[in-house]
């Protein structure tokens, strides 16, 4: 120990082992509380502050803040005076503090930093509530304990401030942390209230979300400069897929004035919740529409009432003021038995839209009500009684009449989009939506029929650019899940013939975009323009899933999984039934087994049949030591799924890696024998070859892979199934053609 007189002192109740950290206030020591068997922490003050403080005056300001009792503060056990040194004693923490985690590269995701930043909240308002103010929040005095976060050292920063303030500036010593010190701290205001704290743990989070203090200076002066001089940067410009609700609540905590802050922590954490606080701008308004009931006789116009579903809910996402669930969580209430507060509790909405739809002739009547998911309490409804030539109209004046219930602010773009008609053919926009109701059905003669009836579309109406960019989207789900009868190169190809003559008809239409931004780095390996047509996508339509999904696989692919997870999490929030599976999959690729297990048997719990879902357990089995588990949530897999080449294959590298050799070269055949029979994707089989440790044969795959931008290729950087590949020369040269550096 440094201060042997302490360490003789302590000596009939502590044995010091080693120091775990110096600081500006003391010195912590790893310690055996020999009365009690358990190792501890000691904080032992500096003596230039001892001799500030006094022994009496530091013995009852840590008997205030030893009467704290709360699960994220950490608590005092001891103090005294030893050797003419003030101490404190601690449990110990193995977890260490929040600023080791950070120096250590693991970086907290989004979600996890909010976590951490709202149980931090908790324990400071616990605080506050008893008179007590920490003054010193920061990454250091964050102790995690089993991944909860514990907040230490409320007793030094107490004493500390009740000390004379002459005498603590002549020692030179500060009570906070430049870095992280509200303005009126570092203006040397001696009487703060929580919202200074408030200050500081927005400074905290800003950092764990941003990588560095809201505040940089090389000296504690300049930063205290910068902060009363200029507002720190947006935490949303350092990382755009940061949600727009927390960068305000963000701000908001870092504002110079404390009357333009939180009043409180807990307020502050009720705003990383998303809970409205008093002075913080509301959730959007979110809202569900239900499938119009078809009450035609005839049965075919089925599915002219569902395109006035997604037509309706198409309409709605174009305005940024409103939170519109997608067509695929939806439509899995067509014929619903549950009560509407049921759905909106499913779907965290506040209100639904429910309607009919009777057809007759070249009349249309449409019924459409808003209620309130609550309270069933009816919002607004209108019947319409129309020409059928009239149906935009009457999908237009529903949107606008929607947002107008809801108090939701349409700008003049928005409105302008909601009244330009797709189509002025009436036929043409029947047969696109007969093959939207064949996308319903995800199967070989599904797609075929939808592929018909889009091109039948477009032959109808030459200048219909939602029926190009949709033939677009098919071409490119096909190519990519290797589904229906054209291979994956030439799918692409008539994906990008198709969305490319739909933004020269219309340059503003999302769909569009979205599908762009994924053929330019699935096809092109194109990753900024992919990214930029993406970010577009989501502008024009803030509620477009699609867009977030594939946003989401982009950033996967270029191993930025934070954001890729957060993207995959507002797709999940546009359309809550559906995109679940991918985050499984980035969670997976980011090593969080533990997320990806969780996020899985959530799903599960949903879809108990899905086989995407069992084959993705099996992986996280096999990843965290179980593989006898592992394979058989595989094979379940296959079982449910047994013509999905995928499936297979990934089932052999599985049997191989647990040594199952003769299990994995069945696996090799059947796929070799069903490659003679049909297309099946080169990457399928370098699954197989990796798992075998036939590195050549794999690498040949993936090169043919590469040529034909078959499968998920394009992911192949940060895939666990390659992981033994990623040093070999010929690996490291296809992510370079690949325009992903050198791995």
């Amino acid at each position: 120990m440094s201060d042997p007189r302490a360490a003789d002192a302590l000596a009939d109740r502590y044995t010091i082992l080693r120091e775990l950290g110096r600081g500006g206030m003391a010195t912590v020591y790893l310690a055996d509380d020999r009365r009690h068997g358990r190792q501890v922490a000691i904080k032992v003050l500096h003596p230039e502050l001892g001799a500030v403080l006094g022994a009496d005056r530091f013995t009852r300001e840590i008997r205030i803040a030893a009467a704290l009792n709360h699960p994220h503060i950490l608590p005092l056990y001891d103090s005294g005076e030893a050797g003419g040194r003030l101490y404190y004693v601690m449990p110990y923490v193995r977890g260490g503090s929040l600023r080791e985690r950070l120096a250590s590269g693991r970086t907290p995701g989004a979600e996890e930093a909010v976590a951490l930043a709202r149980q931090v909240a908790a324990a400071l308002d616990h605080a506050h509530t008893h008179g007590l103010v920490h003054r010193d929040i920061k990454p250091e005095n964050i102790l995690l304990h089993e991944g909860e976060a514990m907040v230490a050292d409320f007793g030094i920063a107490l004493a500390a401030a009740t000390a004379p303030h002459e005498r603590l500036t002549h020692t030179g010593l500060m009570v906070g942390t430049p870095e992280y010190m509200s303005p009126e701290q570092a203006a040397g205001e001696r009487t703060l209230d929580a919202r200074s704290d408030v200050y500081s743990l927005g400074c905290v989070l800003y950092e764990l979300l941003t990588g560095e203090p809201p505040h940089r200076a090389p000296t504690a002066r300049g930063v205290i400069a910068r902060r009363f001089s200029e507002a720190p940067p947006r935490a949303r410009r350092v990382r755009p897929t940061l949600p727009a609700a927390l960068d305000e609540a963000i701000a908001r905590a870092l504002a110079v004035d404390p009357a333009d802050r939180f009043e409180s922590a807990i307020a502050f954490a009720d705003a990383l919740a998303g809970r409205d606080v008093p002075g913080r701008a509301p959730r959007l308004p979110s809202l569900a529409v239900l499938p119009f009931q078809n009450l035609s006789t005839d049965p075919e116009n089925e599915c002219f009432a569902d395109g006035i579903t997604e037509d309706v809910i198409a309409q709605l996402s174009k305005i940024r003021s409103l939170r519109v669930i997608g067509r695929s969580s939806i439509m899995r209430f067509k014929g619903r038995e549950q009560s509407l507060r049921e759905i909106g509790l499913t779907l965290d909405v506040g209100t639904l839209l429910e309607g009919s739809v009777r057809r007759a002739g070249k009349r249309v009547r449409i019924v459409a009500q808003l209620i309130d998911a609550e309270t069933d309490r009816h919002r607004w409804a209108e019947t319409y009684d129309r020409d059928l030539t009239d149906i935009f109209a009457i999908q237009t004046d529903v949107a606008l009449q929607i947002a107008g219930a809801l108090e939701a602010e349409l700008t003049q773009e928005e409105r302008a989009r909601l009244r330009r008609q797709p189509t002025d053919d009436l036929q043409a926009y029947q047969l696109y939506l007969q093959a939207r109701h064949c996308l319903t059905r995800w199967t070989k003669q599904g797609l075929d029929q939808a592929i018909r009836h889009l091109n039948e579309a477009v032959d109808q109406d030459a200048d219909f650019a939602l029926a190009h960019a949709t033939l677009a989207w098919v071409y490119l789900d096909m190519a990519l899940a290797v589904v229906g009868s054209t291979p994956s190169s030439e799918a692409f190809e008539r994906a990008r013939t198709a969305v490319a003559r739909a933004l020269e008809l219309d340059p503003g239409l999302a769909q569009a975009h979205a599908v762009l931004g994924h053929l330019k780095y699935a096809c092109d390996y194109d990753w900024i323009g992919a990214e930029a047509e993406l970010k577009r996508a989501i502008e024009l339509d803030p509620n477009g899933g699609e867009a977030y999904d594939f946003y989401g696989l982009l950033l996967s692919a270029l191993e930025r999984y934070d954001e890729a997870i957060e993207m995959q999490r507002q797709a999940h929030a546009m359309d809550p039934l559906a995109h679940r599976m991918d985050i499984v999959t980035t969670f997976l690729r980011a090593g969080r087994y533990d997320e990806a297990l969780r996020a899985v048997t959530r799903v599960l719990e949903v879809e108990p049949e899905l086989p995407l879902a069992h084959l993705t357990l099996g992986w996280v089995r096999m990843l965290t030591g179980k593989p006898a588990e592992g394979i058989a949530a595989m094979e379940r897999a296959v079982e449910l799924a047994s013509d999905n080449t995928l499936y297979l294959a990934q089932l052999g590298q599985a049997y191989a890696r647990i040594g199952r050799v003769d299990e994995a070269r069945k696996v090799l055949g059947r796929l070799e024998e069903l490659s003679r029979q049909r297309y099946v994707s080169p990457y399928h089989m370098a699954y197989v070859h990796t798992g075998l440790g036939e590195d050549e044969r794999a690498l040949d795959w993936l090169e043919r892979a590469y040529a034909e931008r078959a499968g998920g290729v394009f992911g192949i950087k940060g895939s666990f199934l390659f992981a033994s590949l990623r040093s070999h020369p010929r690996f490291q040269a296809l992510l370079r053609k690949m325009n992903l550096g050198d791995g």
